[in-house]
């Protein structure tokens, strides 16, 4: 069974996110940015949003306890699931970051394994698995 890779330091694979801003707002970051506290604005929302990330750092590690979700990397391969297939059990995934199914997974494999999956952050999986699986994605 693969095992939970903790992200750490920027990762190539991200998920875009688009903003809307007033213009007093973003005059202010621009002129932080100006001013070189920060080489640009998405430097300047990364760090804010790291910084409120931060503060509830308590509660966050309380959700993750409480719900037994998984913090970092999932990786799922035909091999894992075949494994979780063969011992006849079936996986409920629950992850926060980034949970990949493996592009060579079959939809009939996914659905033989894959009881729920809930993913805070982004899910990579074909569109075929995603399609048969979507009744099970929270």
């Amino acid at each position: 069974m693969a095992k939970v890779i903790p992200l750490k330091g920027r990762q190539p694979d991200s998920e875009k996110v688009t903003i809307n801003l007033g213009f007093v707002d973003l005059g202010r970051i621009d002129l932080l940015v100006r001013e070189g506290f920060y080489s640009n604005r998405t430097d300047f929302i990364r760090t804010a949003i790291r910084k409120q990330i931060d503060g509830h750092d308590a509660a966050v590690t309380a959700s993750l306890d409480r719900q037994t979700l998984e913090l970092g990397l999932r990786d799922f391969t035909v091999a894992d699931l075949e494994a979780v297939k063969a011992a006849g059990e079936r996986l409920h995934i629950k992850v926060v970051g980034l949970t990949r199914i493996a592009a060579d997974v079959t939809p009939d494999l996914a659905l033989d394994t894959i009881a729920s999956i809930t993913v805070l952050g982004a899910l990579h999986a074909s569109p075929e698995v995603k399609a048969a699986l979507g009744d099970r994605i929270t």
